[in-house]
């Protein structure tokens, strides 16, 4: 089917036929396959359940319910569904994301669910969802979707029942002549007709009460052609795409160089990895001699050499994935001397590794100092993708890989890394922490519960501080769950006039627990005494900022 533009080249999974588009079991494009019922009914529930889920809803637990029921529907859809290990992976997530979002939810999950919903969508088309790829696919939505409408405007033809004209005038015939003839007996009998009028005002009014709730406004009935144009064009790709049974293995977008040891790169790049090496050696000396094995003094500089230093550290990872990775590719590849490349890359593949135990080791420090919070999670996360993509460039150069599989390998850890951070319960792990490290006997911690927002799941853990033995932190907390009882409460009543879908399962917990315990902050119901100790909590724990 032709869209006026030339078709986007993605590769297609290995052990897919090679052919020039997506097809259904007749061999057609899935833009062209034939229309069934139930591709229909996919469509419709989907769009009902994105206005209850999304469009109607007050809270992530609509969108658990969609990112629950919408992978069903779009299988119930699909012209020709290839459920593989791809789609059964991409679900596994989409359940987790769905159980997070129901028991503490975010906006980034929410995000990271519909990027799996169109991931989903691609693999059961059997094509490999690489994160470009997908986002190109996610894109053509726009085009499919209205491909797809003109095809459905083609086949009601064949779908619309065909109902033979006797058998319309043998039902319908009689029932005009019904209706017709008892409203003139209605009419004709004033007492008749006094009932019925009450009995149809009464009807009238409910109905007119069930229209004005059901009834959407435009704003709704746009979402609604949104949600059924992208629908379709996510069961009917419109896209071109190249298929091989070729594994991409060696040296697919490489220019060969006119001949074995011609590479005008060689040396630049061997005297760039041995001084490389070389600076990298001294740096590790100097690391390992300032930051390990040491009692830091007081008025350490704890942020610039733990937080910023450390992030800077991760860039200069980041920077020698880059260099690894522009280094072996091309010509240098054919190169006869480039054994002697790989040699000196793995050296200092080795230095960065132990970079990366430097950077981790800075970031225990700075917990270690004063506790841990979500930026620092962040920093964890982030230098363990920058690990991930260094280990791929690593695997690239020994197993000959292209760029185009480097690419599409490092953009996976990113979004792999990106949902794992959404689905972890952070917050909760932080202040557990936090919590162990002060009932232990060190108050620094106590730092992050003062100046940092905490979500449900967190506060839950801050429980077992109404015991602390410091006067001054424990009567800050029970000010602390005081005050968030109060907004529990509210909250919860708002829950109950938005419905269902702005419960979460962590608030609901939390309001039982604080209702539960609320005997161990009775006094700071008074707003002053509660001001006044969370302005002493507040003043005591900045001595750790």
């Amino acid at each position: 089917m032709s869209t006026g533009s030339e078709p986007l080249q993605v590769e297609r999974e290995p052990s897919d036929s090679a052919e020039a588009t997506p097809t259904d079991a007749r061999g057609l494009p899935f833009g062209q396959a034939p229309v069934r019922w139930r591709e229909i009914l996919a469509v419709l529930l989907l769009i009902v359940l994105a206005d209850v889920a999304v469009y109607r809803a007050y809270g992530f637990a609509g969108f658990a319910a969609f990112f629950l029921a919408a992978p069903l529907l779009l299988w119930l859809g699909a012209p020709r569904p290839k459920f593989g290990k791809g789609c059964l992976v991409l679900a596994v997530m989409l359940i987790l994301a769905a159980a997070k979002l129901l028991w503490c939810g975010s906006w980034l999950l929410v995000g990271c669910g519909f990027a799996l919903l169109v991931a989903f969508t691609m693999a059961l088309a059997g094509l490999r969802p690489y994160v470009l790829e997908t986002v190109a696919f996610a894109w053509q939505t726009f085009i499919a979707g209205y491909e797809g409408l003109l095809h459905y405007r083609r086949s009601t033809d064949r779908l619309a029942p065909r109902i033979k004209r006797g058998i319309l005038l043998d039902a319908g015939l009689p029932l005009v002549a019904l209706v017709a003839f008892g409203l003139l007996f209605i009419v004709a009998n004033p007492d008749l007709l006094a009932s019925f009028g009450e009995a149809v005002e009464r009807i009238a009014e409910k109905l007119r009460g069930w229209i004005l709730a059901v009834v959407p406004d435009g704003a709704e009935v746009f979402f609604w052609l949104a949600v059924l144009w992208i629908t379709i064009g996510l069961l009917r790709p419109v896209v071109a795409w190249t298929m091989s049974d070729a594994p991409r293995a060696e040296l697919v977008d490489d220019e060969a160089g006119p001949s074995p040891a011609d590479s005008p790169f060689y040396v630049p790049f061997r005297n760039t990895l041995l001084t490389l090496i070389v600076l990298f050696a001294v740096y590790l000396v100097f690391e390992f001699k300032t930051l390990w094995f040491r009692v830091f003094p007081e008025g350490f500089h704890y942020s610039g050499y733990a937080h910023e230093g450390a992030a800077w550290l991760t860039v200069a990872l980041a920077l020698a994935t880059v260099v690894l990775s522009l280094i072996f590719r091309g010509r240098i590849l054919h190169d006869l001397r480039s054994g002697r490349l790989r040699r000196l890359a793995w050296i200092w593949s080795l230095e960065n590794g132990l970079l990366a135990v430097a950077v981790y080791h800075r970031l225990t420090i700075y917990i270690g100092f004063n506790g841990m919070t979500r930026m620092r999670t962040v920093g964890v996360f982030g230098m363990t993708c920058v690990v991930a993509g260094f280990v791929l460039v690593i695997w690239k150069i020994v197993r000959n890989r292209d760029f185009v599989w480097l690419m599409r390998g490092q953009l996976w850890a990113l979004a792999l890394t990106v949902y794992l951070f959404a689905l972890t319960p952070v917050d909760a792990l932080v202040t557990s922490y936090n919590v162990r490290r002060i009932l232990a006997g060190d108050p620094a911690p106590s730092v992050e519960i003062s100046v940092h927002p905490i979500d449900s799941q967190g506060v839950l853990r801050l429980l077992p501080l109404v015991e602390c033995d410091d006067e001054i932190i424990r009567e800050g907390v029970r000010a602390m769950l005081a005050s968030r009882r109060d907004r529990a409460e509210a909250r919860a009543l708002e829950c109950d006039e938005q419905g269902w879908t702005a419960n979460q399962i962590a608030d609901r917990l939390l309001l039982e627990k604080l209702r539960g315990a609320s005997g161990d902050w009775a006094e700071y119901t008074d707003l002053e005494k509660r001001e006044a100790a969370l302005d002493r909590f507040h003043e005591y724990a900045y001595q750790w900022y």
